[in-house]
């Protein structure tokens, strides 16, 4: 596992196509950003877990549009600290 330290606004690159952006922290919650091409899926490891296993409906997986919180063409994801799971 690769663990990194970074500060708001701040960018990680996964692959070529996928950026990760500290938006804000919200107690012991990290709110993420993603940007990453249309055909590339963005989960929580609850939801992907969920899919994989074919399992009913699926909750609402909590995307919203970075508009929201300041940034264009991302969404934000809830990265719990105490690991119960991020998006």
């Amino acid at each position: 596992m690769l663990v990194l330290k970074r500060n708001i606004g701040e960018k990680v690159m996964i692959g070529d196509d996928v950026e990760l952006t500290v938006v804000r922290f919200e107690g012991s919650t990290v709110v993420l950003g993603f940007t990453a091409p249309g055909n590339i899926t963005i989960d929580r490891r609850e939801v992907f877990l969920q899919k994989r296993a074919g399992l009913g409906p699926v909750e609402a997986t909590a995307h919203r549009s970075l508009e929201d919180v300041g940034a264009n063409d991302s969404y934000v994801a809830r990265n719990e600290s105490r690991g119960r799971g991020h998006k």
